[in-house]
C-alpha cells in the first residue's frame, strides 16, 4: 500500500500544528491519537511514532486513564458536555513516569469519518512554580508583619513594664534598709533579711532583663563584658529553677575548669540558656528518667555551652523549622524562644545548632562562640 503525499493545505496544516507553543492532540471517537505534535512530543517525551493509533490514556496517569473511555463513551451517548469546550486542569504523565499538572481545552469536530476531538495542551509547571514561590513570599511577609507586630508589642511591653519595676525595686530597697535597722536593734530575724535581698536582686535582674529586651527590639549591639562562665551559667540555673518547675529532675553541671573569660552581654547569653534549660524541663518532665546536663568546653579554639537532656529527642524532620519563628508544635508559646535565642547567639558571632538525638538518645542544644566573644583569663 502505497503511503500519499499531503496536499499543500494538508502541509500547511503540519506546519502549523508544529510550530504551536501548546501541545495539540487529536483523538477520534475510539480515543486514538491522530494528530500528536511536536510541543506534545517535547511536553510527554514521545515521539509522534510511538503514540499516534494509540489509545490517548498513554498520556495520562493511571487514576484518570482509568474513567477516560468512560467520560467520552457517556458524551457520545447523551451530549453531556463535562469537558468539551471547558478548559480546566489535569493531570498528564511523561515516558519517565513523571505526572505533572496540564491545562486542557477540547472541542469537537465533526468529519466524514466521525467526530473527532481536539486538545490544546499547556504546561501549568512553570505557573505551578511561579505561584508557589508567590505563596511563600506572601507567607514570608505574613510572618514579618507579624515579627514586626511582635517588636513593637515586646517594645511597648518594656516601657510600660519599667515603672512599676522600678516603683517595687525603690520599695524592696526601702524595706531592706528598715530591715537592716531592725536587725541591728535584734527585732528582725536574718533570714527575713535575706529574703528581702534575693528579691531586690531579682528585681535588678528583671530590670535588666526589661532593657536589654529594648536594646534587642531596637537591634542595638550587645553590651558586652567580661564575664565568667560557670558563674554565667550557674545564675542562669538557679534563675530557671527557681520554683517548683525542677523539682526530681537532675541537673548536672559539667563545666571545664579554668576556662577564659567570655566578652558578651550576660543577659543575653543567659536568656539563651534559659530558654534551654526550660526546654529540656519540659522534654524530661513525663519520662522515668529525668536528668539535664549543661556543659562547658574549649574546642578548635571556639567555646562551646552544651544542654542535654534525657528526653525523646527530636524527630529529625522537625529540625528544619526548629529555629523559626512562630514554628512550634507547644500548646501554649509563639515559637519564639529558639529562634531569638539562635539571633542573640549569631549576633555574637556565634551560632546555635542542635544535635536531635532520637533512638533512646535526648536532644543536645550546643551554643558556639567564637573565639573573638572569649578574653584572656582574668588575673587573680
Amino acid at each position: 500500500m502505497s503511503v500519499q503525499s499531503p496536499t499543500v493545505s494538508e502541509a500547511r496544516l503540519l506546519s502549523v500544528l508544529d510550530t504551536a507553543v501548546d501541545g495539540i492532540v487529536v483523538i477520534d471517537e475510539r480515543g486514538r491519537i491522530m494528530v500528536f505534535n511536536k510541543a506534545c512530543e517535547e511536553l510527554f517525551g514521545r515521539p509522534a511514532a510511538e503514540v499516534i493509533g494509540h489509545g490517548v490514556a498513554v498520556l495520562m496517569p493511571p487514576e484518570f486513564a482509568d474513567h477516560h473511555s468512560g467520560w467520552v463513551n457517556r458524551y457520545l451517548e447523551t451530549g453531556e458536555k463535562r469537558i468539551i469546550g471547558i478548559g480546566r486542569e489535569v493531570r498528564g504523565r511523561h515516558a519517565d513516569g513523571t505526572v505533572f499538572p496540564i491545562e486542557l481545552s477540547v472541542g469537537e469536530c465533526p468529519t466524514p469519518d466521525g467526530r473527532q476531538f481536539i486538545g490544546i495542551i499547556r504546561d501549568l509547571r512553570s505557573r505551578k512554580a511561579v505561584e508557589q514561590r508567590l505563596n511563600q513570599l506572601q507567607a514570608q511577609l505574613v510572618q514579618m508583619a507579624r515579627v514586626n507586630a511582635m517588636d513593637e508589642m515586646g517594645a511597648a511591653i518594656a516601657h510600660e513594664l519599667n515603672q512599676p519595676l522600678t516603683a517595687v525595686m525603690l520599695y524592696l530597697q526601702a524595706l531592706s534598709r528598715k530591715l537592716k535597722t531592725g536587725e541591728e536593734a535584734g527585732e528582725i530575724d536574718a533570714v527575713l533579711l535575706e529574703i528581702a535581698g534575693k528579691a531586690t536582686r531579682e528585681a535588678e535582674r528583671a530590670g535588666a532583663i526589661i532593657q536589654r529586651m529594648r536594646h534587642f527590639v531596637e537591634k542595638r549591639e550587645p553590651d558586652r563584658q567580661s564575664v565568667d562562665v560557670g558563674k554565667l551559667i550557674d545564675e542562669a540555673l538557679e534563675l530557671t529553677l527557681l520554683g517548683h518547675d525542677g523539682a526530681g529532675i537532675e541537673v548536672v553541671r559539667d563545666v571545664a575548669a579554668d576556662l577564659p573569660s567570655l566578652d558578651v552581654d550576660p543577659v543575653q547569653i543567659q536568656q539563651i540558656l534559659i530558654n534551654l534549660v526550660r526546654n529540656g524541663i519540659e522534654a524530661v518532665r513525663t519520662r522515668d528518667e529525668r536528668w539535664i546536663r549543661i556543659a562547658a568546653h574549649l574546642e578548635d579554639g571556639r567555646l562551646l555551652i552544651e544542654v542535654e537532656d534525657s528526653g525523646p529527642g527530636i524527630p529529625r524532620e522537625k529540625v528544619r523549622e526548629l529555629f523559626k519563628a512562630f514554628s512550634t508544635s507547644k500548646k501554649q508559646g509563639l515559637g519564639l524562644g529558639l529562634a531569638i535565642s539562635r539571633s542573640i547567639a549569631q549576633n555574637h558571632g556565634g551560632d546555635l545548632l542542635v544535635e536531635p538525638g532520637g533512638g533512646g538518645r535526648g536532644a543536645t542544644f550546643v551554643l558556639s562562640l567564637p573565639l573573638e566573644s572569649v578574653s584572656e583569663p582574668r588575673a587573680e
